[in-house]
């Protein structure tokens, strides 16, 4: 089934130059990118986008990481994209991800948060989250 999928290539991907790459691969894995922008995370957006983690001890460094320069949101579409997505990049925690997934190749090993790319976790998600970053007409 053909899907759509959010992500957001965070200041780690962007500090390292590494935008072309991250998202070759993922053209590469057969999805298209339908919607993509270069834009800067504000309070109001991260506190909307992390909701599920202001209560947690690491929210204000998270959303201090964010702001840190400006990051690409984009739209992807294909067949399983959200699935599809998660798997090439794989486990959230770059120490953990298997070399050939672009955290496992890229991912600061240290740091979870500099994990190089968000991805949205499920169909629900993906659907309030592009709709947090992209209007109708933005995406093609």
């Amino acid at each position: 089934m053909s899907e759509k999928t959010l992500i957001i290539l965070k200041p780690d991907c962007m500090k390292k130059n590494l935008a072309g790459t991250v998202l070759a691969r993922f053209e590469s894995a057969g999805l298209r990118i339908v919607a993509c922008k270069m834009i800067r995370m504000t309070d109001a957006l991260l506190r909307e986008h992390y909701s599920h983690l202001v209560d947690k001890p690491f929210f204000g460094g998270l959303c201090d990481f964010m702001k840190e320069c400006p990051v690409i949101v984009g739209v992807l579409q294909g067949e399983n994209a959200i699935a599809r997505v998660r798997e090439l990049l794989g486990p959230t925690n770059s120490a953990l991800a298997p070399a050939g997934t672009i955290r496992g190749d890229f991912g600061d090993k240290a740091n979870i948060t500099c994990n190089i790319c968000h991805a949205s976790d499920g169909a629900e998600a993906a659907a309030a989250e592009v709709a947090r970053f992209f209007c109708e007409n933005e995406i093609f």
